[in-house]
């Protein structure tokens, strides 16, 4: 609890429970036998608690799991990282290794032998990432030139960077476009310069990521398809869909009918075709049709 309270400003009793998965009740009882153990724990009512001014544990003491768990987690960052990003990585893994006892250093040797991540991603340069992450925290505006879509139209724009965020293999920037004057997401690859203004932007206080990617997923646009996969197919098709099943059913001949939503059809099609013989579209008749239209393209293209 304490490590709870020196990572963070405030915290109230109801985020310490929730993170410790207790009642509020415990949390007071706790909090108490702290103060009586001489933890000087400040309480604000109606605001949270926090330590006093200049308090700090000893330094900690990683267990096995935890060290090994810090080494996953940094090889699986390294893959989508930037130099910026990588250089930050390795001065925290370096302090991380500093307070591991020798056995301990020797267990994260032998794992880190033992270990490999592999993902693919775009490697087109980008903008500084901790820059941006800097600019999305102190809230400065960012002066950057989109290529929006590489349609080879770039435009200057001035945003004010609200968050940071890695999808699709790519990182991205959800902030407020003055030039369209409104809330965007763009792609770090498709910025041919970006510069950190010393102007301060104020406002959108209430924004929450959350929200902002639950309504470009409800804004997208969705089209039913109804999918049949082959048994020895299923474990790939499962993994790599496009979005959650909405139903499934098991056929007569043991493959499996997937009605799945799909954001893009035309992705969609050549997804699928990577399956070869293994899936059968039965819904829409458009996709079937644009999956033959390919096929015979293909087919076209190698007999000339």
């Amino acid at each position: 609890m304490v490590m709870l309270l020196q990572s963070r400003r405030v915290v109230t009793a109801e985020t310490i429970a929730e993170h410790f998965e207790t009642s509020v009740r415990t949390v007071y009882r706790d909090i108490s036998a702290l103060g009586e153990a001489g933890v000087p724990i400040v309480a604000e009512a109606g605001i949270g608690y926090s330590l006093a001014r200049g308090y700090h544990m000893p330094p900690i003491m990683f267990t096995e799991e935890e060290a090994a768990a810090l080494m996953i987690a940094a090889e699986i960052t390294e893959q989508v990282a930037d130099d910026s990003l990588k250089k930050s990585l390795g001065s925290a893994l370096l302090k991380a290794r500093s307070v591991l006892s020798a056995d301990r250093r020797d267990y994260v040797t032998r794992l880190e032998k033992g270990l490999g991540v592999r993902l693919s991603r775009n490697s087109q340069p980008t903008p500084e990432l901790m820059a941006i992450q800097e600019a999305v925290v102190r809230r400065r505006c960012l002066r950057v030139n989109y290529n929006a879509g590489r349609r080879g139209e770039i435009t200057e724009r001035i945003l004010e960077p609200l968050a940071v965020l890695f999808y699709s293999q790519q990182w991205h920037i959800v902030a407020w476009c003055r030039l369209r004057q409104a809330l965007r997401d763009f792609r770090l690859d498709r910025m041919e310069g970006c510069e950190i203004l010393s102007e301060v932007f104020e406002g959108h206080l209430d924004f929450s990521l959350e929200d902002f990617i639950s309504r470009e997923c409800e804004a997208a646009e969705r089209s039913p398809a109804i999918i049949d996969v082959a048994p020895d197919a299923l474990d790939w098709f499962r993994s790599q869909a496009p979005s959650p099943a909405v139903r499934e059913e098991t056929l007569p001949d043991g493959w499996l009918r997937i009605e799945i939503l799909a954001y893009a059809p035309q992705y969609l099609a050549h997804w699928l075709m990577s399956f070869g013989t293994r899936v059968r579209v039965e819904y829409p008749p458009a996709l079937r049709d644009q999956i033959q239209s390919e096929a015979r393209a293909i087919l076209a293209h190698y007999e000339s």
